[in-house]
This record gives C-alpha cells, sequence and structure tokens, in this order.
C-alpha cells in the first residue's frame, strides 16, 4: 500500500513538459501580441502576378486572438473575411497557417497550409518555408509550383509586412501601423 501512495504523490508532482522557445521567435511573438485588439489598412507593394481583388480592395489585419501560445490575425480583401493567418508557438519554433473559410464558415479545401521557422530569424523579420503538409496539399490542389512557397512576415515600429516569395513570385502587402482603424466583423467561421 505504501507504494501505491508514494507512485501517487509521483505522479501529482508532475507538470506539463515547458514550452521552449528562443528570443528572437519570442520578441517577434511579442512584438505581434503588442499589437492585440488593433487593426490596420495596407496596401500591395509588389505582385508580379496578373491583378486581382488584392490590388483594388480595402486590405485590413486585425490582430483579433491572442494567447501565451497563439495569434489569430484575421486578414480582410475588401468584403471577404476568408483568412486567418494563425501564429503558433510550437516549441521548436513559429508556425505560420492560413485558415481559409467559405462565407458560411465551412473550411475551404486549400486551408492550414503554410510553414515553420527553420532558424532563428529576428525579432523583426521571421520566414516560414512550406511544411510538408502544404506541399503535399498544393500538389493535390494542382498547383504544384507553390511547393517552393516561404512566407515571411516583418514588424516594424511603423509598418508591419506579410510576403509570399517563390521562384519566379513575389506578393508583398505593407500595413500602417501608425494608423489604428475600427475592427472589422469576425472572420468567416469564427464569432465575435
Amino acid at each position: 500500500m505504501s507504494s501505491m501512495i508514494l507512485s501517487t504523490k509521483l505522479f501529482a508532482q508532475v507538470s506539463p513538459a515547458p514550452l521552449v522557445s528562443i528570443p528572437s521567435h519570442d520578441a517577434f511573438f511579442n512584438n505581434l501580441k503588442a499589437l492585440c485588439g488593433k487593426s490596420f489598412q495596407g496596401q500591395v507593394i509588389v505582385d508580379n502576378a496578373p491583378p486581382s481583388s488584392f490590388n483594388t480592395s480595402k486590405l485590413v489585419m486585425h490582430v483579433r486572438k491572442c494567447t501565451d501560445r497563439e495569434l489569430q490575425i484575421p486578414f480582410h480583401v475588401g468584403d471577404n473575411a476568408s483568412r486567418t493567418w494563425i501564429i503558433t508557438k510550437t516549441g521548436s519554433g513559429l508556425s505560420l497557417k492560413h485558415d481559409h473559410r467559405h462565407e458560411d464558415g465551412s473550411n475551404d479545401a486549400s486551408t492550414m497550409y503554410g510553414g515553420h521557422t527553420v532558424d532563428a530569424g529576428w525579432p523583426q523579420v521571421q520566414s516560414f518555408p512550406a511544411d510538408q503538409y502544404s506541399k503535399e496539399l498544393f500538389i493535390e490542389q494542382g498547383i504544384p509550383q507553390s511547393i517552393g512557397n516561404t512566407w515571411q512576415m516583418y514588424i516594424y515600429p511603423e509598418k508591419f509586412t506579410y510576403r509570399l516569395t517563390r521562384e519566379g513570385r513575389e506578393f508583398r502587402v505593407d500595413f500602417d501601423l501608425t494608423k489604428k482603424i475600427a475592427n472589422p466583423s469576425a472572420p468567416w467561421g469564427y464569432s465575435d
């Protein structure tokens, strides 16, 4: 009986494993987290693809929901509220996922693609090369050229940048952090 009591006491004292991180990842995450609850307007700076709604619509990022492990940042393109960037501390770096939804809240066939940091990056800049799930999704979706995607995010006191690069493709939106704007409604599939 005493071994059972001892065993119970040992299990009661066990705590969850810590979520480890490095200073550059923590600083980048915290720089974004400091914007929680705020929205900013952006504009396309570079887009070498044919013109799209990104070039003609109001672009808004809303740092909407923040915890110690995850940031949810909807990216509104005009009235289209289908996109949310999700940045997560993973214990081996930072993950960036693109949550894409339909207007009824259901998942788009092309959702949760993204990447994971593979190096320290900087407190102001992190790169997210496409992860294996995304590569397989892109092949399944018939867009194998996207397997070379790398997403980058830059955060400076006056500007936040979202950038996509791959061979032959570059897309970049800059958001003005000096001018807060009214928060948009919840993105599709989320509630206020």
